[in-house]
């Protein structure tokens, strides 16, 4: 059975054209799989919204507190990660 792909016409910045002409790279498939991601991840997304909409229903907002604290988890994450990077 052969499959029907309906054709979009998309616009790229001139410096990813020349890209993808110089090194003779797939652009149509490229641009499925970077669309694929991109839907899957918003889709995680939205499941993550989900999840801490039926968590705070559960056990209700997080006190003032407990937002610093998880901040400052995060600030130490990050840090941790760029040091890592640059060393």
């Amino acid at each position: 059975m052969v499959r029907r792909m309906p054709r979009m016409q998309v616009y790229l910045p001139e410096e990813l054209y020349q890209e993808v002409k110089q090194r003779g790279l797939p652009a149509s498939e490229l641009l499925q799989e970077a669309v694929r991601r991109e839907l899957h991840r918003r889709e995680l997304l939205a499941e993550a919204d989900r999840y801490l909409e039926d968590l705070v229903d559960e056990v209700g907002e997080p006190s003032p507190r407990s937002v610093s604290r998880a901040e400052t988890v995060v600030r130490a994450i990050r840090d941790r990660g760029a040091q890592a990077e640059a060393g």
